[in-house]
């Protein structure tokens, strides 16, 4: 299977997403409600959602003197549900994932829906291109490939004995 690309898009600070901590932060307040409910034999939170969060996916993250590449494993999705933005020198990949399975048989019929969206940044370092970023997706695994400049190659200084 030949790998697909996934356009990359230049985004604004605003529209980047929510960073990772606004993600932790809204868990921690999650529990303190679940906790703070529980006590009046209320649903926690967390059962009345419809939708949930997957996991983070999977990232390795490999340099050498060309590139930068970060390849995730997306197991089950499509390079449709994925997103690769950039902003400034943030690198954002976004997935969501729909699943719907519906059987009917003689006397029952089930019907299940599930739902997971992630969202992982990464701070891009010095000399990275960021108007030359790749992004394919093939079996189950996206690789995005930022090109260095060509002043982020290492210069290699000569060490002359002292006086």
């Amino acid at each position: 299977m030949a790998t697909a690309p996934v356009p990359v898009k230049q985004t604004t600070p605003i529209a980047a997403g929510m960073p990772d901590y606004w993600r932790s932060f809204r868990t921690e307040m999650d529990r303190l409600f679940d906790r703070f409910t529980s006590g009046f034999g209320l649903a926690p939170l967390q059962a009345l959602r419809t939708e949930f969060t997957m996991p983070s996916p999977a990232v390795d993250i490999t340099e050498d003197d060309a590139a930068i590449r970060l390849t995730a494993e997306l197991p089950g999705m499509t390079e449709k549900d994925i997103q690769v933005s950039l902003s400034g020198n943030t690198l954002t990949i976004k997935g969501e994932k729909q699943q719907e399975r519906e059987e009917k048989d003689k006397g029952y019929h089930l019907s299940e829906r599930c739902y997971g969206a992630f969202q992982r940044s990464f701070l891009l370092p010095e000399g990275a291109d960021c108007d030359k970023v790749d992004a394919t997706f093939g079996n189950g695994v996206l690789t995005v490939t930022v090109q260095k400049t060509a002043q982020a190659a290492p210069k290699k200084i000569e060490v002359k004995a002292g006086a």
